[in-house]
């Protein structure tokens, strides 16, 4: 097995908070790491014990939900909470910051961003984090959690399905099996 780089490890970990989002349009997810130690995470959603967007839809003003607060956000007001400096920190983010989020990045002092999509790069927000020394690095995300070789072992199991059906098994059979096999090879998708 290879072993994860550190970008690769808390950008997978950002990949894995966005799975918390709540908003309909975007999931994104952001790590905090200091001294490559994990001190925040955050994912886009409502305040805690407000209605979300994934139950009423979103509450839109201007073309901006303005039920969500982003991920880089809560993950900023998780250290702010807890009392854990964010000075100096890196930033892992599933979603270029949109410009609100890098003002407060820039002012909590975070030092780097490192980001997996590009997503409305605002110019001006970038020129903020070019004039303040924040460095914005793309980190080319893989994700260690996709099977491979999917595609093949559907293709195996339609194989064998086909040869059910010349031994006789029923159409419904043969269909119900292959369409569980896609769920279970393409996870869900």
């Amino acid at each position: 097995m290879k072993r994860l780089s550190w970008d690769q490890y808390f950008m997978a970990q950002s990949h894995l908070l966005a799975n918390r989002s709540t908003c309909n349009r975007l999931a994104v997810g952001a790590t905090i790491a200091r001294d490559k130690r994990i001190i925040a995470g955050g994912y886009n959603g409502s305040i805690a014990g407000g209605v979300h967007c994934i139950d009423e839809g979103c509450y839109l003003i201007d073309g901006h939900c303005v039920r969500t607060i982003h991920a880089e956000m809560n993950a900023i007001l998780q250290c702010a909470k807890f009392g854990a400096s964010t000075n100096g920190a890196e930033m892992y983010v599933t979603h270029f910051p949109c410009l609100q989020c890098c003002k407060a990045i820039i002012q909590a002092g975070i030092k780097s961003i490192y980001y997996a999509n590009d997503y409305k790069n605002h110019p001006y927000a970038v020129e903020l984090f070019e004039s303040s020394g924040v460095d914005m690095i793309k980190v080319e995300f893989e994700n260690i959690f996709e099977d491979e070789y999917s595609e093949e072992k559907l293709a195996f199991v339609a194989d064998l399905l086909a040869k059910l059906k010349e031994q006789g098994a029923e159409d419904s059979e043969i269909k119900d099996m292959y369409e569980q096999a896609q769920l279970i090879f393409s996870n869900g998708a």
